[in-house]
């Protein structure tokens, strides 16, 4: 079994896509045409979205909820993780070794925390 999709709630769908867009700028993730309430990135075995939440009340973060992001290096990971910070995300942890990752974690523009690993 492998994981097929993760989506977080936005409460700003343009804030949301523009700082997506630019973070997956050359990872492979692909945007494809948004509808009226998610946008999608996909990969070859793997979709993330950002939605405005289907109840029609206002997205929020969930306490102990958190997407992965796996990249090949550590450069990699700091890389990202600087990025994110620099489009507006706040650090909730350096790059560092974790156990047997090395991971860094920010939270978007939403609060939705992040995991960049190698």
């Amino acid at each position: 079994m492998k994981m097929n999709y993760f989506v977080v709630g936005t409460n700003d769908m343009d804030a949301a896509t523009k700082f997506y867009d630019s973070l997956f700028e050359d990872t492979g993730l692909m945007k494809v045409p948004a509808s009226d309430r998610m946008t999608y990135w996909l990969c070859d075995d793997f979709a993330f979205a950002v939605a405005l939440p289907f109840d029609g009340q206002p997205a929020t973060n969930g306490n102990g909820t958190m997407v992965g992001f796996a990249f090949d290096t550590q450069e990699d990971v700091i890389r990202m993780h600087k990025k994110a910070i620099a489009l507006g995300g706040t650090c909730e942890g350096e790059p560092s070794q974790k156990g047997p990752k090395f991971s860094g974690y920010v939270r978007d523009l939403d609060q939705n925390k992040i995991c960049i690993s190698d």
